[in-house]
C-alpha cells in the first residue's frame, strides 16, 4: 500500500462517489487535504485519509464507501435527521457503542428509505453518533421486527 495526495481526477471521483451515496455535495464530506491509500498491485485506491487516521474506505466490488467513525461524525452533522440513521433505544447504547451488533428489538426508529447493504449511522435518541456499519434489513423492516440483527456495527465510538 502507498500513500499519497490524490490527483485531482480521483478527488473529483472520490466526491462524485459521495454525491451518489449519501446524496450530498462531495465537497462537504472530502476536503482538498486528503490522502488516499492505494493498492500497489492493482494502483487502485483503496482508503481514504484524514489527518493520518482512516476517514473512508472504497470498496472494491462495488466501488462504494464503508464509513469510519471520523467520516461518519461528518456524514452526522450534514445530514439532515433521520436520513441514514437508526436510532438505538437508551438501555442498548452503550453496548452498541462498543462494538456490538444492533438487533431490530432494539431500533427506536430508523429511516424508512434505508435499504439492506445501505452505511448507516448509529444514533442514540438524542441524535449523537456511537456506531457505524451496514444495515441488514430495510429501513421500515428495521423498526417492524422484533427479532434478528438490524445493523452490522463496524465500529463503535468506543474504543475496546
Amino acid at each position: 500500500m502507498i500513500k499519497r495526495k490524490p490527483t485531482v481526477w480521483e478527488l473529483n471521483e472520490l466526491r462524485e462517489i459521495a454525491e451518489f451515496q449519501f446524496g450530498i455535495r462531495g465537497e462537504l464530506l472530502i476536503p482538498n487535504n486528503v490522502d488516499v491509500v492505494v493498492s500497489v498491485n492493482t494502483n487502485r485506491i483503496r482508503f481514504i485519509l484524514l489527518d493520518n487516521e482512516k476517514y473512508l474506505s472504497l470498496r472494491s466490488r462495488d466501488y462504494r464507501f464503508n464509513l469510519h467513525i471520523a467520516s461518519a461524525h461528518a456524514l452526522n452533522k450534514l445530514l439532515p435527521h433521520p436520513r441514514l440513521r437508526v436510532y438505538v433505544k437508551e438501555p442498548y447504547v452503550e453496548f452498541v457503542a462498543r462494538g456490538g451488533s444492533l438487533f431490530s428489538k432494539h431500533v427506536l426508529m430508523a429511516d424508512p428509505d434505508i435499504r439492506p447493504g445501505d452505511e448507516v449511522l448509529v444514533v442514540d435518541f438524542k441524535g449523537s453518533l456511537i456506531a457505524v456499519g451496514r444495515a441488514k434489513l430495510s429501513g421500515w423492516e428495521i423498526t417492524h421486527y422484533n427479532r434478528g440483527e438490524a445493523v452490522k456495527v463496524r465500529e463503535g465510538v468506543i474504543k475496546q
